[in-house]
């Protein structure tokens, strides 16, 4: 079974990945912020992480920053689910280490999709 570490600050888009990837036949982790996304990362062991940019305490950038500077995570892939889609920050995020960039709010299908593709 694909297990997804979900990170967002909205109470409410953590409800509807949980929702959409556990239909999916995901196992799902949640965290709220990068800091609690990095606590949880360890014993979550997931296949792919999907975090916001825009959070309290520890940003998207800060918690990809964190994942990647761990070598066991170096292949982790990481998708970014956010409202923004400026060019110069999915560059900043493919530069931070993220694998892929989705703007919200997301079709469950194809997001479905993605993971498949990104975890084999």
């Amino acid at each position: 079974m694909t297990k997804i570490l979900a990170i967002d600050d909205s109470r409410t888009m953590r409800a509807m990945l949980e929702s959409a990837l556990t239909e999916a036949g995901m196992d799902v982790d949640l965290a709220e912020d990068g800091v609690e996304g990095l606590e949880v990362l360890p014993g979550s062991a997931p296949d792919l992480v999907i975090t916001d940019i825009n959070m309290p305490r520890l940003d998207g950038f800060g918690l990809i920053e964190g994942v990647r500077a761990k070598p066991e995570n170096a292949s982790l892939p990481i998708l970014v689910l956010t409202t923004e889609n400026g060019d110069a920050l999915k560059q900043r995020a493919r530069d931070a280490g993220a694998t892929g960039w989705i703007v919200k709010p997301f079709d469950a299908e194809k997001l479905v999709a993605v993971i498949n593709r990104l975890v084999v």
